[in-house]
């Protein structure tokens, strides 16, 4: 795999695995108790972004790294049984 296309990939992944994240352990400010004025009430209280971020590298690095490991002992999308065959 060349590198622009590892880069690509795993930023891809990334993206989509920091919104699967994004949910996870948020508060919302009407939940918590008092509303801040002049905000949405379901803003979060405190988002946490810095720590999702982390997760968020790590898990995509590990995706990634099954993937790669995948492709480099041969696999291609032609292994995938439901996909069609691209000849």
């Amino acid at each position: 795999m060349k590198i622009g296309t590892a880069i690509a990939i795993y930023f891809v992944i990334w993206w989509t695995i920091l919104f699967a994240i994004l949910p996870f352990g948020v508060r919302a400010q009407h939940e918590a108790g008092p509303v801040v004025p002049g905000t949405e009430p379901a803003a979060p209280l405190a988002p946490m972004m810095l720590k999702k971020v982390i997760w968020t590298s790590i898990v995509s690095a590990l995706i990634f790294g099954g993937l790669w490991a995948l492709m480099a002992n041969g696999y291609t999308l032609d292994d995938v049984p439901f996909l069609p065959k691209f000849s």
